[in-house]
């Protein structure tokens, strides 16, 4: 049995589902809110290339180190963006919750909160995870406060990481939650859920 299965997550304002060829569509036209694809420091697909790296997730999923999500507003039942664990590490039983985005229209609302609250219950509950990464681009202010906000700790930058588009060399922040400090903050992400209505 894989270490990460398929699974539907389900909260009070979205549900994740395991990521499908059929989303496609959805996720096409959640992406086109707000061309998300211009945005310098984050990596959305263009809608030309949705049905391209879907089947490379899925093709990451089918090999154990990736297990990719659509995520479904329930008010509306619209996918409006996607998650995933990535970079599973079976043997270290660790996750990185990445590669997040989301609809114009869905940003800066409780969606994100609820759905990096699932994922996180999931994995320190269910898959017994001693800690959880999140890793970001140092110039995505927006994505480095959404990660703070959830009480992860920052652990390091590295330095000249990757090479992204246009050739720009990335700096990659890398952020954790670890096993000990999951039940605090399981505590505050549900007082900030239930303290939010869905915009």
């Amino acid at each position: 049995m894989a270490f990460v299965e398929p699974v539907e997550l389900r909260g009070r304002h979205v549900s994740l589902e395991p990521l499908s060829a059929e989303h496609n569509e959805a996720l096409k036209a959640a992406a086109a809110d707000g061309e998300l694809w211009n945005l310098r420091v984050t990596s959305v697909p263009r809608p030309e290339q949705m049905e391209a790296n879907t089947a490379y997730r899925l093709g990451l999923r089918a090999q154990g180190t990736m297990m990719p999500f659509v995520v479904r507003r329930q008010s509306d039942a619209a996918i409006v963006g996607a998650t995933t664990y990535m970079n599973i590490a079976t043997e270290h039983r660790r996750v990185e919750i990445g590669s997040t985005w989301y609809a114009k229209s869905a940003q800066r609302t409780v969606i994100n909160t609820e759905a990096k609250l699932l994922l996180l219950t999931h994995a320190f509950e269910q898959l017994d995870c001693i800690a959880v990464e999140f890793r970001t681009h140092r110039m995505n202010r927006q994505s480095r406060t959404a990660i703070e906000r959830l009480g992860a700790k920052l652990d390091g930058v590295l330095r000249s990481h990757m090479i992204v588009r246009d050739g720009e060399l990335r700096d990659t922040c890398v952020y954790s939650i670890t096993a000990p400090e999951w039940p605090t903050i399981k505590a505050e992400l549900l007082s900030k859920v239930s303290a939010t209505a869905l915009q």
